[in-house]
């Protein structure tokens, strides 16, 4: 499973100046736009039309067209009509609120623009609003299939892909207001997502995968979705049941124990700190921390 998950990785990158997409190698990045450009503008439209796995199978045999070291990443999903990312959803999580309730009974979950995320290997922004930026280690889903009222049985038929999120949080403005947490998880360029997508293939790929977080080579989180509260199909049943589910939306499926936020006193990310968000079988997404500049 191992070899075959490393061979099969898609992106979203820049390069002379235009958004590509592309198969990454060991010896570097295949252009799959140049050559399937003018039938799927962008990855969204290769996952609309179920074909990520044989433009994965067919990148193998190709020679890289890019350097790794010239490209910049980008989000893996272009223009994603919907990000929704998931709260509390690990039982040690829950148990860090000291509130002393039980498992919730539905999840939480809340909305993020695209803007809101970096790609691979691009600095993570602390705002001037706050100098409380946390990191959220995820593992997120790709929906492939459209659907509404999905059932759980047939959830997991809707994931095209797998990739990581650093959902980074400024944590004092997901208090400012009593009900919502929109503001602190929303501002610019202070999360990320990548480096690229992995194709989903069957269950066992996904049940248990171990997720760990590393700020400058120190773990801060390490579980496994296996213990998941909410898993990966009631998740994508819960979520259809209010909105269509679209080819390119993401799930963010929920951080482990050990954010910053939570150490005594708090440990929040500072420039020149580096985040690393890992997880078996899709790879390293690796994020510096800048300042935000006038």
């Amino acid at each position: 499973m191992g070899h075959l998950l490393a061979s099969h990785r898609i992106a979203t990158y820049m390069s002379g100046g235009s958004i590509r997409y592309g198969a990454v190698l060991d010896g570097g990045m295949v252009d799959l736009s140049a050559r399937h450009g003018t039938k799927y503008p962008t990855l969204r439209e290769v996952i609309t039309a179920g074909a990520l796995m044989k433009l994965a199978e067919d990148a193998a045999r190709l020679a890289p067209d890019h350097a790794l070291e010239a490209i910049t990443w980008l989000p893996p999903i272009p223009a994603p009509e919907k990000i929704i990312c998931i709260g509390v959803n690990y039982p040690d999580r829950n148990a860090e609120y000291k509130d002393g309730t039980d498992a919730p009974k539905y999840p939480s979950m809340f909305m993020r623009t695209p803007r809101s995320f970096v790609g691979h290997d691009t600095p993570l922004v602390r705002p001037r609003a706050s100098p409380q930026l946390d990191y959220e280690g995820e593992l997120a889903l790709v929906i492939g299939k459209p659907g509404r009222h999905i059932t759980e049985s047939a959830a997991l038929d809707h994931i095209a892909a797998i990739t990581l999120c650093n959902e980074g949080t400024i944590r004092d403005w997901i208090r400012h207001a009593k009900f919502n947490v929109t503001q602190g998880k929303n501002f610019d360029s202070t999360g990320s997502l990548g480096p690229w997508i992995v194709p989903y293939t069957e269950e066992p790929q996904i049940a248990d995968i171990r997720l760990t977080t590393r700020v400058n080579g120190e773990t801060r989180q390490d579980d496994r979705t296996g213990r998941l509260i909410f898993g990966f199909r009631y998740l994508i049943n819960y979520i259809s049941t209010f909105t269509t589910l679209v080819p390119g939306d993401v799930i963010v499926t929920g951080t482990p124990t050990g954010a910053g936020a939570r150490f005594d006193p708090p440990r929040y990310l500072k420039p020149g700190d580096v985040v690393e968000v890992e997880a078996d079988g899709v790879g390293v997404l690796r994020n510096a921390v800048i300042d935000e500049t006038p």
